[in-house]
């Protein structure tokens, strides 16, 4: 029986994919296998031995401790293009309001409500203070063409806009779901001298925080736009409301409200409603349940944000999941040990990413203890884990 311990609420659309006959799930279970967690902070929180994989319903994973569950051998999954079209229909109308001063003039609207007859006119001649640019025909520049990136190019596209993205790490399936009509940037610079509107899709890390800041704010026009429903951190709060202020932009939307940025008249703070649809709730728990049964019941890894993508067709009911620091001879080490007690290796595949490598190893017998002792000896040897089961 597997124990898969709740951090949030999650939708039940994901709970429901646990056979109850397998897996027990509660918000609080003693020594848990897994871990489903949306925006709950991990960093505070004491990880129990037993955990072997903690899974994000989100694509952000800034809220886990993830070079310390690498330390340990505990995968860490999120679920990237779960979110994806709650979050491309949110920059959409942020470029709508960036650009045609909706809010202003809503709000407006609503301080002239108790004129009474007088209204009708007023409308007439306040409505030119709010007057904003069309999208058709100007330039979207996309930073960052994953699942997200790539679905926002693709509707600018469709609503006449030309797009420029730039992204120099694009997946092979992010490019094939691109349309034609996209055109590559070779630099960030080039990207944003070219561009009216800037949208932001990239994790953030030690290499991506700051990347907008007062230095590439000076390649992008004063009627440029900045729309980052990604990280906050992306961009550098204390210059670009300094660009705002003196005109060196024009706008600025945010997922990520603080109290200089909600301070300022030219910024437009949203509440983190990037992903706040039923529809992204439930496809990011489904994916992410779907990931850690496939984890705990076969060792198949897929969307880990620190472990390699690796997956094995299972050809014997003993199946050996290693994890080892990425160094020579780990491989022989291991076959060598199952050699020596007579243990048949059927298939086998190694993958690594970093410093951190994961072995799937089948075998046609049973895996004596003593071997397995041996292998978690092993200097380099991070976690093993056995997956015995019956085969088709």
């Amino acid at each position: 029986m597997f124990k898969i311990q709740t951090m949030n609420k999650i939708s039940s659309l994901g709970l429901d994919l646990f056979p109850r006959d397998k897996y027990e799930v509660a918000s609080e279970i003693p020594h848990p296998d897994a871990i489903l967690v949306r925006s709950a902070d991990l960093h505070s929180v004491e990880i129990p031995s037993s955990v072997k994989a903690i899974a994000r319903a989100g694509a952000g994973y800034n809220n886990i401790p993830v070079s310390s569950c690498s330390e340990r051998g505990i995968v860490v999954f999120n679920t990237p293009g779960g979110n994806a079209n709650a979050v491309k229909e949110l920059v959409l109308a942020s470029l709508l309001l960036s650009s045609r001063n909706i809010l202003g003039g809503v709000t407006w609207g609503n301080s002239i409500a108790d004129m009474a007859d007088q209204v009708p006119d007023l409308v007439e001649k306040g409505k030119n203070r709010f007057e904003g640019p069309e999208l058709f025909g100007k330039t979207l520049g996309v930073v960052g063409l994953g699942a997200i990136g790539a679905m926002v190019a693709n509707a600018a596209i469709a609503l006449g806009m030309e797009v420029t993205g730039y992204d120099p790490y694009i997946s092979v399936d992010a490019a094939w779901s691109l349309s034609h009509q996209v055109q590559r940037a070779d630099t960030l610079e080039g990207l944003l001298s070219r561009a009216d509107y800037v949208t932001l899709h990239l994790p953030l890390s030690d290499t991506t925080r700051g990347l907008l800041n007062a230095e590439k704010f000076r390649f992008m026009k004063k009627s440029g736009r900045i729309i980052n429903l990604a990280r906050g951190g992306l961009v550098n709060e204390t210059d670009v409301i300094a660009a705002l202020e003196e005109g060196k932009l024009a706008g600025y939307v945010t997922d990520f409200p603080s109290a200089e940025l909600l301070s300022c008249k030219k910024a437009i703070c949203i509440p983190h409603l990037g992903a706040s649809t039923p529809e992204a709730e439930d496809n990011c728990a489904v994916m992410a349940a779907r990931q850690i049964i496939d984890y705990l019941e076969s060792g198949a890894i897929k969307n880990s944000v620190n472990f390699p993508r690796c997956r094995l067709d299972i050809r014997s009911g003993h199946r050996l999941l290693v994890v080892n620091r990425n160094i020579p001879n780990m491989v022989g080490q291991i076959t060598t040990i199952l050699a020596s007690s007579d243990i048949n290796i059927t298939d086998l595949i190694n993958h690594h990413r970093d410093e951190i490598a994961y072995n799937i190893i089948d075998t046609e017998q049973a895996i004596p203890v003593a071997a397995l002792e041996q292998i978690v000896a092993v200097n380099g040897i991070i976690k093993v884990r056995v997956i015995e089961q019956e085969t088709a």
